[in-house]
Protein backbone atom coordinates (compact mmCIF):
# COMPACT_ATOMS: atom_id res chain seq x y z
CA UNK A 1 0.00 0.00 0.00
CA UNK A 2 1.07 3.48 -0.59
CA UNK A 3 0.85 5.37 2.44
CA UNK A 4 -1.03 8.83 2.84
CA UNK A 5 -1.51 8.98 -0.66
CA UNK A 6 -4.55 11.18 -2.47
CA UNK A 7 -5.07 11.21 -5.59
CA UNK A 8 -5.67 15.04 -5.54
CA UNK A 9 -2.53 15.97 -3.45
CA UNK A 10 -0.02 13.72 -5.98
CA UNK A 11 -1.81 15.62 -8.87
CA UNK A 12 -1.41 19.37 -7.35
CA UNK A 13 2.51 18.56 -6.42
CA UNK A 14 2.96 17.46 -9.58
CA UNK A 15 1.24 20.38 -11.24
CA UNK A 16 3.46 22.98 -9.26
CA UNK A 17 6.47 21.05 -9.77
CA UNK A 18 9.41 23.01 -11.12
CA UNK A 19 10.62 20.27 -13.29
CA UNK A 20 7.01 20.22 -14.99
CA UNK A 21 6.57 24.26 -14.62
CA UNK A 22 9.78 24.81 -16.48
CA UNK A 23 8.72 22.95 -19.64
CA UNK A 24 6.03 25.40 -20.34
CA UNK A 25 8.07 27.96 -22.44
CA UNK A 26 9.25 25.01 -25.24
CA UNK A 27 5.74 25.51 -27.65
CA UNK A 28 6.61 29.24 -27.53
CA UNK A 29 9.93 28.74 -28.70
CA UNK A 30 9.72 25.94 -30.98
CA UNK A 31 7.16 28.74 -32.83
CA UNK A 32 10.45 31.21 -33.36
CA UNK A 33 12.44 28.61 -34.80
CA UNK A 34 10.72 25.79 -36.95
CA UNK A 35 11.32 25.57 -40.37
CA UNK A 36 8.71 23.24 -42.28
CA UNK A 37 9.24 20.97 -45.29
CA UNK A 38 12.59 19.49 -44.64
CA UNK A 39 12.61 16.35 -46.26
CA UNK A 40 15.49 14.35 -44.77
CA UNK A 41 13.89 15.34 -40.81
CA UNK A 42 11.75 12.59 -39.67
CA UNK A 43 10.75 14.06 -36.46
CA UNK A 44 12.52 17.02 -34.61
CA UNK A 45 10.48 19.27 -31.58
CA UNK A 46 8.72 17.26 -29.01
CA UNK A 47 10.63 14.32 -29.28
CA UNK A 48 13.51 13.40 -27.12
CA UNK A 49 16.08 13.49 -30.67
CA UNK A 50 15.54 14.63 -33.50
CA UNK A 51 15.29 12.10 -36.53
CA UNK A 52 17.26 12.60 -39.63
CA UNK A 53 17.02 10.08 -42.28
CA UNK A 54 20.57 8.92 -44.05
CA UNK A 55 19.47 5.97 -46.59
CA UNK A 56 17.52 3.32 -44.44
CA UNK A 57 19.66 4.70 -41.20
CA UNK A 58 18.42 7.04 -38.19
CA UNK A 59 20.92 10.29 -37.57
CA UNK A 60 19.50 10.71 -33.22
CA UNK A 61 20.60 14.02 -32.72
CA UNK A 62 19.70 15.79 -29.21
CA UNK A 63 20.89 18.04 -26.59
CA UNK A 64 20.47 18.92 -22.88
CA UNK A 65 21.49 21.23 -20.17
CA UNK A 66 21.77 20.95 -16.86
CA UNK A 67 20.23 22.98 -13.95
CA UNK A 68 21.88 25.42 -12.18
CA UNK A 69 21.03 24.80 -8.81
CA UNK A 70 22.93 21.31 -9.59
CA UNK A 71 26.02 22.69 -10.27
CA UNK A 72 26.14 24.93 -7.68
CA UNK A 73 24.74 22.03 -5.42
CA UNK A 74 27.77 19.33 -6.44
CA UNK A 75 29.29 19.93 -9.82
CA UNK A 76 31.00 16.10 -10.50
CA UNK A 77 27.00 15.18 -10.20
CA UNK A 78 26.19 17.83 -12.42
CA UNK A 79 28.88 17.13 -14.63
CA UNK A 80 27.92 13.10 -14.63
CA UNK A 81 24.32 14.40 -15.25
CA UNK A 82 24.91 16.07 -18.30
CA UNK A 83 25.83 12.66 -20.02
CA UNK A 84 23.57 10.89 -18.25
CA UNK A 85 20.78 13.06 -20.04
CA UNK A 86 21.93 12.79 -23.20
CA UNK A 87 22.48 9.28 -23.24
CA UNK A 88 19.03 8.46 -22.13
CA UNK A 89 17.61 10.75 -25.26
CA UNK A 90 18.89 8.47 -27.75
CA UNK A 91 18.50 5.28 -25.67
CA UNK A 92 15.10 6.37 -25.37
CA UNK A 93 14.56 6.66 -29.46
CA UNK A 94 15.86 2.85 -29.06
CA UNK A 95 19.21 3.98 -30.65
CA UNK A 96 23.02 3.69 -30.14
CA UNK A 97 24.39 6.51 -28.34
CA UNK A 98 27.56 7.19 -30.74
CA UNK A 99 29.43 10.68 -29.35
CA UNK A 100 29.18 13.74 -27.54
CA UNK A 101 30.61 17.39 -28.08
CA UNK A 102 29.86 19.90 -25.54
CA UNK A 103 29.46 23.66 -24.71
CA UNK A 104 31.22 24.48 -21.08
CA UNK A 105 31.04 28.00 -19.39
CA UNK A 106 32.95 28.41 -16.58
CA UNK A 107 33.57 31.19 -13.29
CA UNK A 108 36.52 29.24 -11.66
CA UNK A 109 38.88 26.32 -12.36
CA UNK A 110 38.10 24.52 -9.37
CA UNK A 111 34.57 23.92 -10.78
CA UNK A 112 36.20 23.22 -14.39
CA UNK A 113 37.92 20.61 -13.22
CA UNK A 114 34.84 18.74 -10.79
CA UNK A 115 32.64 19.02 -13.29
CA UNK A 116 34.75 17.66 -16.27
CA UNK A 117 35.53 14.79 -13.55
CA UNK A 118 32.11 13.81 -13.75
CA UNK A 119 31.50 13.96 -17.13
CA UNK A 120 34.29 11.78 -18.14
CA UNK A 121 33.31 9.36 -15.17
CA UNK A 122 29.91 9.34 -16.92
CA UNK A 123 31.10 8.96 -20.41
CA UNK A 124 33.37 6.11 -19.76
CA UNK A 125 31.03 4.15 -17.49
CA UNK A 126 28.21 4.00 -20.55
CA UNK A 127 31.30 3.85 -23.33
CA UNK A 128 30.13 6.86 -25.18
CA UNK A 129 33.27 9.34 -25.81
CA UNK A 130 33.49 13.40 -25.99
CA UNK A 131 34.71 14.38 -29.07
CA UNK A 132 35.29 17.97 -28.79
CA UNK A 133 32.63 21.09 -28.25
CA UNK A 134 33.37 24.60 -26.94
CA UNK A 135 35.22 26.53 -24.41
CA UNK A 136 34.05 30.05 -22.31
CA UNK A 137 36.99 29.86 -19.96
CA UNK A 138 36.23 33.51 -18.49
CA UNK A 139 32.67 34.08 -17.90
CA UNK A 140 30.88 34.67 -14.88
CA UNK A 141 28.37 31.90 -14.72
CA UNK A 142 29.13 28.44 -15.02
CA UNK A 143 27.27 26.41 -17.43
CA UNK A 144 27.47 22.78 -19.03
CA UNK A 145 25.65 21.78 -21.97
CA UNK A 146 25.92 18.79 -24.29
CA UNK A 147 24.99 17.57 -27.59
CA UNK A 148 24.77 13.66 -28.87
CA UNK A 149 24.90 11.75 -32.28
CA UNK A 150 23.41 8.22 -31.84
CA UNK A 151 22.44 6.37 -34.92
CA UNK A 152 19.80 3.27 -35.40
CA UNK A 153 17.32 1.64 -38.58
CA UNK A 154 15.26 4.00 -39.50
CA UNK A 155 12.24 1.50 -39.36
CA UNK A 156 12.98 0.86 -35.80
CA UNK A 157 12.80 4.24 -34.25
CA UNK A 158 10.59 4.82 -31.25
CA UNK A 159 8.85 8.10 -30.69
CA UNK A 160 7.04 9.65 -28.48
CA UNK A 161 3.98 10.81 -30.59
CA UNK A 162 2.71 7.05 -31.28
CA UNK A 163 1.24 6.15 -28.44
CA UNK A 164 -2.32 4.32 -29.15
CA UNK A 165 -5.32 4.15 -27.43
CA UNK A 166 -5.61 0.91 -25.42
CA UNK A 167 -2.29 0.74 -24.86
CA UNK A 168 -0.77 -0.10 -21.90
CA UNK A 169 1.41 2.50 -19.89
CA UNK A 170 4.55 0.80 -18.76
CA UNK A 171 6.99 2.07 -16.02
CA UNK A 172 10.68 0.95 -15.71
CA UNK A 173 12.90 1.88 -13.17
CA UNK A 174 16.04 0.59 -11.62
CA UNK A 175 14.95 0.71 -7.80
CA UNK A 176 18.53 -0.15 -6.55
CA UNK A 177 19.84 3.25 -5.30
CA UNK A 178 19.53 6.03 -3.15
CA UNK A 179 18.51 9.83 -3.21
CA UNK A 180 21.65 11.25 -4.18
CA UNK A 181 23.03 13.06 -1.43
CA UNK A 182 23.34 16.47 -3.00
CA UNK A 183 20.08 17.04 -4.66
CA UNK A 184 16.78 15.30 -3.02
CA UNK A 185 15.10 15.46 -6.80
CA UNK A 186 17.40 12.64 -8.38
CA UNK A 187 17.48 8.93 -7.64
CA UNK A 188 20.96 7.58 -8.29
CA UNK A 189 20.76 4.19 -9.42
CA UNK A 190 24.09 4.63 -11.66
CA UNK A 191 26.82 5.69 -9.92
CA UNK A 192 27.39 2.34 -7.66
CA UNK A 193 26.63 0.24 -11.07
CA UNK A 194 29.59 -1.78 -13.30
CA UNK A 195 29.61 -0.58 -16.94
CA UNK A 196 28.44 -3.73 -17.38
CA UNK A 197 25.22 -3.56 -15.70
CA UNK A 198 23.94 0.16 -16.81
CA UNK A 199 24.86 -0.69 -20.36
CA UNK A 200 22.46 -3.79 -20.44
CA UNK A 201 19.62 -1.56 -18.89
CA UNK A 202 20.14 0.79 -21.73
CA UNK A 203 20.50 -1.91 -24.67
CA UNK A 204 16.85 -3.20 -23.13
CA UNK A 205 15.88 -0.14 -25.46
CA UNK A 206 17.06 -1.03 -28.54
CA UNK A 207 15.94 -4.33 -28.36
CA UNK A 208 12.36 -3.14 -28.12
CA UNK A 209 13.10 -1.08 -30.93
CA UNK A 210 14.27 -3.89 -32.83
CA UNK A 211 11.97 -6.20 -32.45
CA UNK A 212 8.66 -3.05 -32.70
CA UNK A 213 7.03 -4.31 -29.20
CA UNK A 214 6.48 -0.83 -27.79
CA UNK A 215 4.40 2.04 -29.29
CA UNK A 216 5.88 5.06 -28.29
CA UNK A 217 8.62 5.84 -25.36
CA UNK A 218 10.69 8.21 -23.50
CA UNK A 219 13.18 8.65 -20.83
CA UNK A 220 11.68 9.71 -17.60
CA UNK A 221 13.41 13.21 -16.81
CA UNK A 222 13.31 16.56 -14.74
CA UNK A 223 9.58 16.32 -14.57
CA UNK A 224 9.56 13.06 -13.09
CA UNK A 225 7.42 9.53 -14.10
CA UNK A 226 3.97 11.25 -14.09
CA UNK A 227 4.81 14.46 -15.55
CA UNK A 228 7.36 12.84 -18.94
CA UNK A 229 4.26 10.69 -19.11
CA UNK A 230 2.07 13.49 -19.47
CA UNK A 231 4.77 15.05 -22.15
CA UNK A 232 4.42 11.94 -24.53
CA UNK A 233 0.72 11.87 -24.04
CA UNK A 234 0.95 15.36 -25.39
CA UNK A 235 2.50 14.84 -28.58
CA UNK A 236 0.56 11.85 -29.10
CA UNK A 237 -3.03 13.87 -28.44
CA UNK A 238 -3.97 10.69 -26.31
CA UNK A 239 -5.14 10.62 -22.32
CA UNK A 240 -4.04 7.98 -19.59
CA UNK A 241 -5.45 6.76 -16.91
CA UNK A 242 -2.61 5.78 -14.50
CA UNK A 243 -3.24 3.82 -10.99
CA UNK A 244 -0.89 4.89 -8.29
CA UNK A 245 -0.84 1.97 -6.38
CA UNK A 246 1.25 0.23 -9.68
CA UNK A 247 3.99 2.49 -9.59
CA UNK A 248 7.44 0.85 -9.06
CA UNK A 249 9.01 2.48 -5.98
CA UNK A 250 11.44 1.20 -3.49
CA UNK A 251 11.01 1.61 0.47
CA UNK A 252 10.12 4.78 0.25
CA UNK A 253 10.20 5.35 4.52
CA UNK A 254 13.62 3.57 4.02
CA UNK A 255 14.32 6.83 2.01
CA UNK A 256 12.71 9.25 3.84
CA UNK A 257 10.32 9.83 1.26
CA UNK A 258 7.11 11.08 0.48
CA UNK A 259 4.66 9.21 -2.45
CA UNK A 260 4.95 12.39 -3.92
CA UNK A 261 8.51 12.99 -4.15
CA UNK A 262 8.81 9.89 -5.60
CA UNK A 263 7.29 10.49 -8.82
CA UNK A 264 9.10 13.99 -9.01
CA UNK A 265 12.32 12.09 -9.15
CA UNK A 266 14.26 12.15 -11.64
CA UNK A 267 15.80 8.26 -11.81
CA UNK A 268 19.21 7.32 -12.98
CA UNK A 269 17.59 4.58 -15.04
CA UNK A 270 14.18 5.36 -15.98
CA UNK A 271 11.73 4.66 -18.98
CA UNK A 272 8.01 5.44 -19.37
CA UNK A 273 6.46 3.35 -22.04
CA UNK A 274 3.15 2.21 -24.16
CA UNK A 275 2.92 -1.32 -25.98
CA UNK A 276 0.29 -3.10 -26.47
CA UNK A 277 -1.63 -5.43 -23.95
CA UNK A 278 -0.22 -8.55 -25.55
CA UNK A 279 3.75 -6.99 -25.51
CA UNK A 280 3.22 -6.11 -21.71
CA UNK A 281 4.95 -9.55 -20.30
CA UNK A 282 7.62 -9.42 -22.78
CA UNK A 283 8.84 -5.16 -22.43
CA UNK A 284 8.26 -5.85 -18.61
CA UNK A 285 10.72 -9.37 -18.47
CA UNK A 286 13.46 -7.59 -20.49
CA UNK A 287 13.85 -4.52 -18.22
CA UNK A 288 13.41 -7.19 -15.04
CA UNK A 289 16.28 -9.36 -16.64
CA UNK A 290 18.72 -6.29 -15.89
CA UNK A 291 18.10 -6.04 -12.71
CA UNK A 292 15.12 -2.85 -13.11
CA UNK A 293 11.68 -2.62 -12.05
CA UNK A 294 8.41 -2.53 -14.76
CA UNK A 295 5.21 -2.86 -14.10
CA UNK A 296 2.01 -1.84 -16.35
CA UNK A 297 0.75 1.64 -14.62
CA UNK A 298 -2.35 2.20 -16.53
CA UNK A 299 -3.99 2.58 -19.84
CA UNK A 300 -4.02 5.30 -22.66
CA UNK A 301 -7.27 6.20 -23.93
CA UNK A 302 -8.39 9.13 -25.93
CA UNK A 303 -9.54 11.77 -23.42
CA UNK A 304 -6.75 13.97 -23.93
CA UNK A 305 -6.44 14.30 -20.32
CA UNK A 306 -3.96 12.97 -17.59
CA UNK A 307 -5.68 11.36 -14.59
CA UNK A 308 -4.12 9.42 -11.47
CA UNK A 309 -6.50 6.95 -9.52
CA UNK A 310 -5.91 5.57 -5.68
CA UNK A 311 -8.65 3.52 -4.02
CA UNK A 312 -11.49 4.26 -6.12
CA UNK A 313 -10.85 8.02 -5.98
CA UNK A 314 -9.91 9.82 -9.44
CA UNK A 315 -8.24 13.14 -10.27
CA UNK A 316 -7.10 14.58 -13.41
CA UNK A 317 -3.57 15.54 -13.08
CA UNK A 318 -3.45 17.83 -16.76
CA UNK A 319 -5.92 18.62 -19.35
CA UNK A 320 -3.23 18.28 -22.39
CA UNK A 321 -5.71 19.69 -24.59
CA UNK A 322 -6.14 23.01 -23.38
CA UNK A 323 -3.46 23.64 -21.40
CA UNK A 324 -0.60 21.25 -21.87
CA UNK A 325 3.14 20.73 -20.42
CA UNK A 326 5.07 22.02 -23.20
CA UNK A 327 2.12 24.20 -24.88
CA UNK A 328 2.65 22.56 -28.18
CA UNK A 329 -0.28 22.80 -30.15
CA UNK A 330 0.82 21.71 -33.79
CA UNK A 331 0.87 18.02 -35.52
CA UNK A 332 1.91 14.87 -33.43
CA UNK A 333 5.42 14.50 -35.29
CA UNK A 334 6.66 17.97 -34.83
CA UNK A 335 8.68 18.51 -38.30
Amino acid sequence: MVDNCSPDAVARSIREYEGVTRKRGIGELIECLRINEQPNVVASFGEDAAVIRQDDLALLLAADGIWSKLMEADPFWAGYCAVLVNVHDIAAMGGTPLAMVDVLSFKNGELRNEVTKGMQAASRQFGVPIVGGHLHPDTPYSVIDVAILGSMQIDDVIYSSNARTGDRVVAAIDLDGRVHPSCMANWDSVTMKSDETVRRQIHVMQELAQRHLVTAGKDISNPGLIGTLGMLLEVSRKGAELELEAIPRPDLKAHDLSFEQWVRMYPGMGFILTCPDENTEEVCRLFEETGMTARPIGWVNDSSSLSVSYEGATTSVFDLKQDGIMRIIDTAKLV
